[in-house]
This record gives C-alpha cells, structure tokens and sequence, in this order.
C-alpha cells in the first residue's frame, strides 16, 4: 500500500497511509539542510522501509533524527530501519513503557507481516518541552500528556504553524483513549488549540486543519456524557456502547472503540481504578460481533 506524502509547508512533509485505522497510521518528515526530522516510524518493517526511501529521497543532508510521539508499536517499530547514529527521541516515560511492553502489539494481530521487529527505545529522551533545530528550522517537542497514552508528545513548527500531533489527534477515525485519558485528552486538544495550527496531521486519517481538533472535542464530551447517562442508569460500559446512536460518529472507522472510551470515562467520572487494558480489548472485540478489529498494516 502507498502513502500519500503531502508538503504541507516548504521542506515539511505529511507521510499519509490510508485508510488510517488500526496500525495504519502517519508520519511526517521535516527538511533541513543538515538532514531530516521524523515524526513517528510506523507499525511494520516492510512500511517502514518505505518511509525511509522516501526521507532519503527528500532529504538533502545525511543528518536523520526520529522524534516518537508514544510508545505504541505502529509509531515506533520502525526504529530500527534509519540508520546507526540516528538520534531516537521521546518522553522519558515513552522509553520505558517501550522497554516493558516490547511486541506485545503483534499478538494481537498475528498474521500481519510485522517483519523482524528489533524493539529501539529513544537515545534521548525529555520531560516537558525540547526545542531542535533542523538546519535553520526551529521545531517545538511539546508533551502534553496525559491523553492518548501518559506521556504523549507533538511536534509544532511555530514559523509554518504546523502540529504533528500523534494519536491525540484522529482524521476520520474514532478517537481512542484506552492507554490514556478522555479528560486528558480534552486538555491536551484545548492546549494545542492555542497553538493556532493551520495544519494538523494526525496520528491515523487525513491531513487536516484546525478544525480537526474541534471533531475530537465534540466525540470526547460525546463519550463522557454517555458514560454519565449509563453510571446514572445502570449501565456498563459495553451495554452502553451497544445502546448508542453513533449519529454523526457513525462514519468514523473504528467504531468498536467506543467500548474502550467509555471505561476510562466511567472511571473518571466514579474515581475508580482503570481496568486492565486487554480485558477492555476483548470487550471491543464483543462489540465487534465476536471479530477481532480490522488491521490492515
């Protein structure tokens, strides 16, 4: 499958594969006279190999840096394919939860072509903001987690005023908070509104404008107040899911992960634990008639 690379500023690029649901997510690539930023490195080998061909095409300098926005496998096991001196940075958190969750995403979906996945955990990693500079570029690692997961970080070209904004940000696609926080998320989404971006390219789904932002609210504040109707009437989580009118949400791929949203929304909203991600997951995957979700990585 081919991506879509979109320049979205001069030398800044949106590294765009459709359709943009499970694993199947976006990357971006920021020109330098020295080399390249990229942003996220995708779910498979066999992709990421491909992203690679294409910053070498792009780029006019050896230089390479990869910047991850989480700690989830479709942004991050193509590490290992940019070459040895890279600088790998992230959140502090990001590199640990790295490390401890490994290639736990494959045996979710274990006939994908996930190709010999080495685990490459950042070289450097930071706790609130870092700037790098590519060439005479000033470019913003913000992390204004937590959101989609703890410790999730954008990338923002101030001067182009465009946000790389990971899987805080879904095209298209049903938002997903399961590793993470609808209420984080909301913060995060309100913060990188006074940004000011003009571009958004998200973590999954087509290259967007600010706009895009707006759609993430309004499904979020969707979520919570349906987790506020089901604790008010008895309901769990998956039944509530199962009752509801997706209404303007239905064209979103991944509806199933509806399920997921409103654990963490309940939780929030009663002040009780999280529960354990993966028997969420198979709850999803009762929503879903009994199928494990589509991922066509």
């Amino acid at each position: 499958m081919t991506a879509a690379v979109h320049e979205v500023a001069e030398g800044v690029y949106a590294y765009e594969q459709a359709p943009g649901g499970w694993c199947v997510s976006n990357a971006g690539i920021v020109v330098g006279g020295d080399g390249a930023l990229v942003v996220d490195t995708l779910s498979t080998i066999p992709r990421a190999r491909r992203l690679a061909e294409t910053v070498d095409k792009l780029a006019a300098g050896p230089g390479r840096t990869v910047v991850n926005t989480h700690f989830h496998g479709d942004h991050a096991f193509g590490n290992q394919v940019f070459p040895p001196g890279t600088q790998i940075i992230a959140h502090e958190d990001m590199r640990t939860a790295m490390v401890t969750t490994g290639l736990a995403l494959t045996g979710l979906w274990p006939r994908v072509d996930w190709g010999e996945i080495e685990v490459t955990p950042p070289t450097v990693t930071f706790r609130d903001q870092l700037t790098v500079h590519v060439g005479e570029r000033r470019t913003e690692l913000l992390c204004v987690g937590p959101a989609h997961t703890d410790h999730d970080v954008v990338v923002w070209l101030p001067e182009e005023r465009v946000l790389f904004a990971g899987d805080i940000v879904m095209s298209g696609v049903t938002p997903f908070v399961l590793f993470g926080s609808v209420s984080g998320t909301l913060a995060a989404l309100d913060r990188l509104a006074e940004l000011e971006p003009e571009v958004v390219v998200g973590g999954h789904g087509p290259v967007a404008g600010p706009e895009v932002l707006d759609a993430n609210r309004e499904y979020l504040r969707w979520v919570q107040r349906l987790a506020a109707y089901a604790a008010d009437s008895g309901l769990t989580p998956l039944e509530a899911a199962r009752e509801a009118d997706l209404g303007a949400y239905a064209d979103l791929l991944d509806a199933e992960r509806l399920v997921a949203n409103l654990h963490r929304a309940h939780e929030e909203l009663l002040g009780t634990p999280p529960r354990d991600a993966m028997e969420i997951f198979s709850e999803l995957v009762a929503y879903n008639g009994g199928r494990l979700p589509t991922c066509l990585a």
